[in-house]
């Protein structure tokens, strides 16, 4: 029995001996990821489950789940019949987990703000013993999220295992100690892409992000430097992912081809957003008759390998690191990074992408943490100032969209699927609602539906201001503004009419997807408008046509390279982007609190790291500044 374990459980069985007057109330302890698991056969324990666990959590500093023994679980048949009775007029499905004992249970609704009647699940626990875990399935099913349960509760004890031996790794005995550490630049040094930074202690080592670099004209940029330390594999304890965007988490699946089998940690609705990105990328490559780096199987073990957190709680990730996500207003889910090493020794935050500014969406990034000596930081925009407000924003693409719909044009708007998207929808309602905008048709192709299927899971990672108004009105993402299209007949129709429209497409960067169905259409009438709302990587499609590149080539549906010629109109507003302005970098660097001994950016071509930097100075005085490359290390100490 590992040292640190059996001192765990003897504190464990001696809070559980005062709640049973000496008698046995455990019938076992086992891992369960970065949870102990407190298995007991004694109903009034079990119903009293969700105390218990917090003050396990206040004694011995470790995420507790309390379960029931199967000795006193319902059967089958009567929790089928209970829960029947206790939501009928529902539609609903059932996932009923013998190896954990939960019940899960998948409410379908029309409305995306579903109060969920805790008194409700909390009697059907306390009736039935049994762990009840409730979602939610709005009327845009997901198929990436029936795909990920199947992942995961498919896999039935080898889920059960996985969770094990993840608690192995993270409640083994420290072997070493030391005062240093250690972080090394994989990705995102230098440059926007492929961001992956190494945080090494004497006993952990943890990887921040595992992206790619889409724009990159050859393989061996695209992904970050494991080749540098091909011994990585085998000696990473934990992988931590910020958000859902390619550039962040690409090439984790490549970590899982070549034998990683650790945890990874990311928020709830980055998982299924993760998923269906890879499964596309997949599909492409499929379609397009080029072998991928990574097969569905290894998406498949990635996912086994997950654990999903809430904003705010703190999780042993490793013996002497421990991990807490706060909001980093990107995109939904999108997470800044805390890293508590070795009770207090030395702080690291990532912000990963983030933005300082209430969107339609979602709040603003997080500045205040408990302690914080190194602040790693985004700097995308770092070099050049929005000239405009929000609502100046606001305000272009309402006229940018009117001025092309009069000239009888349409408007084609490359978004993201995941942010851009979301957030561009919405402010396309608000200028409807408050008829600053001349309704036209809107159309959305692509990821982007499946993207925004997803989002509907999870109101509670968007703003109060947002989850209030969809209480009052419903779902805000089913309104009668938008045409989605779903087959290649619909988008053939599309592509066929020549009413004004605005047409929302995916790829945000052009490297793929509808949208080129769309441009190859289009481009050769001045009167329609390529309107751009988000960054643009040096290198791809949509940074060319931006920087005036009017001669270019697509891939057609056949596979083959064909020239065209760019004849419309070509524009960008910087307000809608998911970063940070270099104003609101600034304005985050000002607030952020405690202020860092160390500062470094990332995530941002050398002039706009180089401008930041220099500011960085003056706002932050007394700290020290870094703009790493890629490959280079820091040690740092807590002194």
């Amino acid at each position: 029995m590992r040292k640190m374990f059996s001192a765990l459980r003897d504190e464990i069985f001696r809070y559980l001996a005062s709640l049973g007057n000496g008698q046995r109330v455990a019938t076992k302890l086992d891992f369960e990821g970065p949870r102990i698991a407190i298995y007991t056969d004694r109903p009034e324990i079990f119903a009293d489950r969700n105390r218990i666990a917090r003050e396990l959590v206040n004694l011995i500093k470790k995420r507790v789940i309390v379960r029931p023994d199967p000795s006193i679980r319902a059967p089958r048949e009567e929790v089928e019949r209970v829960v029947a009775e206790a939501f009928a007029g529902h539609q609903y499905t059932l996932r009923i987990d013998e190896e954990l004992g939960e019940v899960v249970l998948t409410i379908k609704t029309r409305d995306v703000v579903v109060p969920i009647d805790e008194a409700v699940v909390s009697e059907l626990e306390r009736r039935l013993n049994w762990v009840f875990v409730v979602n939610r399935e709005p009327p845009m099913t997901s198929t990436t999220v029936e795909k990920v349960r199947r992942y995961i509760y498919g896999a039935g004890p080898e889920r059960l295992e996985v969770l094990r031996s993840i608690g192995e790794r993270i409640f083994r005995d420290r072997v070493l100690q030391g005062n240093e550490v250690r972080i090394t630049f994989l990705g995102g040094g230098m440059q926007v892409g492929r961001s992956c930074i190494l945080v090494e202690t004497k006993e952990s080592k943890v990887l921040l992000d595992a992206g790619i670099n889409a724009g990159a004209s050859k393989i061996s940029d695209a992904f970050p430097r494991f080749d540098v330390r091909p011994e990585l594999i085998e000696e990473l304890d934990a992988v931590v992912i910020t958000h859902s965007h390619m550039d962040h988490h690409g090439a984790l699946p490549l970590l899982f081809k070549y034998g990683y089998r650790g945890p990874v940690y990311m928020t709830e609705p980055t998982l299924p957003l993760m998923i269906m990105e890879h499964l596309d990328y997949l599909n492409l490559m499929g379609k397009e008759g080029e072998l991928a780096p990574y097969s569905e199987n290894d998406v498949r073990v990635l996912a086994q390998y997950t654990t999903t957190l809430r904003y705010g709680v703190v999780t042993n990730i490793t013996p002497d690191i421990r991990l807490t996500f706060y909001n980093a207003g990107h995109i939904i889910g999108s997470a800044i990074a805390h890293l508590h090493i070795d009770e207090g020794f030395y702080n690291v935050v990532y912000t990963g992408d983030f933005k300082y500014e209430e969107t339609e969406m979602l709040g603003p990034a997080v500045t205040k943490f408990p302690r914080m000596e190194t602040l790693i930081m985004e700097s995308t925009y770092g070099a050049t100032p929005v000239p405009y407000t929000r609502e100046e924003a606001v305000r272009l693409l309402a006229e940018h969209i009117s001025r092309t719909v009069e000239n009888g044009g349409q408007v084609l708007m490359p978004v993201p699927a995941v942010g851009r998207a979301q957030e561009v929808m919405l402010v396309l309602r608000r200028l409807f609602e408050e008829k600053r905008l001349k309704e036209v048709p809107i159309f959305a192709d692509g990821l982007l539906i499946e993207s925004t299927a997803i989002h509907m899971m999870f109101p509670e990672y968007m703003s109060p201001r947002l989850q209030k108004e969809m209480a009052e009105v419903g779902n805000v993402f089913l309104s009668d503004y938008f045409t989605l299209v779903r087959s290649p007949q619909q988008r053939a129709e599309v592509l066929e009419s020549r009413e004004p429209a605005v047409i929302l497409a995916t790829s945000g960067m052009m490297e793929g997807g509808p949208v080129l169905s769309y441009f190859r259409k289009l481009c050769g009438d001045e009167r329609n408008l390529l309107l751009f709302v988000s960054y643009q990587v040096e290198g791809t499609l949509g940074r060319k046509v931006l920087k005036g590149m009017r001669e270019v080539q697509i891939t057609n549906e056949e596979g083959r390279y064909e020239p065209l010629t760019v004849r419309m109109q070509v524009e960008k507003i910087d307000g809608f982007s998911g970063h940070s302005s270099r104003q609101q970098l600034i304005a985050y660097m000002k607030r952020v609190n405690p202020k860092p001994r160390n500062l470094i950016f990332v995530h941002g071509e050398p002039e706009a790291i180089g401008s930041i930097a220099s500011v960085a100075r003056k706002v932050v005085p007394g700290a020290s500044i870094y703009a790493p490359k890629n490959l280079d290390s820091l040690n740092l100490t807590g002194d």
